[in-house]
């Protein structure tokens, strides 16, 4: 993606995620000592982006939980066991915002349904615009990084007691293009 001066005005319009350019994973303490990382592999999402008003803005993204993979297969069928995900009655992890807040020049909150496991419960997801441009093909694209901090009983992932963190960190790496 070529970077040029892109005024937050420009973006306005629809967009869809870039999957082959864009990472969603989460990180978790194991034992209290470790980290694991993970990511999901197949997912889609759309955006409205108004740079003039960005409280008009919204996103929507769905994730096939099946696709976790944290790069151990035993670990990772145990996160779609029932005892985690449960994927074989939920199917999908899906955010749809409900408010977005600009917080700096190019900081956003964004705060919204995040259906995990079935429940579904607030979250707050914090973005930074990191780049925008257009592709080798001229077409406007916006990339952000985002973050959140969720509470994974708050979604009815109570497995693994003090083994495993409660708290989990959702890293969002987002490339979008804007629709013609």
């Amino acid at each position: 993606m070529t970077t040029t001066t892109t005024t937050l005005g420009e973006l306005t319009g629809d967009y869809v995620l870039d999957s082959a350019r864009t990472r969603i994973g989460f990180v978790a303490r194991a034992a209290m000592i470790s980290k694991v990382r993970g990511r999901f592999d197949d997912f889609e999402g759309t955006a409205h982006l108004d740079g003039d008003d960005p409280s008009r803005s919204g996103v929507r993204i769905v994730i096939r939980a099946g696709s976790i993979s944290t790069g151990k297969q035993k670990r990772d069928d145990h996160l779609r066991s029932a005892d985690f995900l449960d994927v074989g009655r939920h199917p999908t992890i899906t955010f749809t915002s409900t408010k977005v807040r600009q917080v700096g020049e190019t900081r956003f909150e964004v705060i919204g349904d995040l259906t995990v496991h079935g429940v579904t419960g607030p979250a707050t997801v914090h973005f930074e615009l990191t780049g925008a441009g257009n592709d080798p093909r001229g077409g406007p694209r916006a990339a952000f990084r985002g973050r959140a901090i969720i509470n994974r009983k708050d979604w009815g992932v109570s497995w693994g007691g003090l083994l495993i963190s409660e708290k989990v960190a959702l890293e969002l790496d987002v490339a979008a293009t804007r629709r013609r």
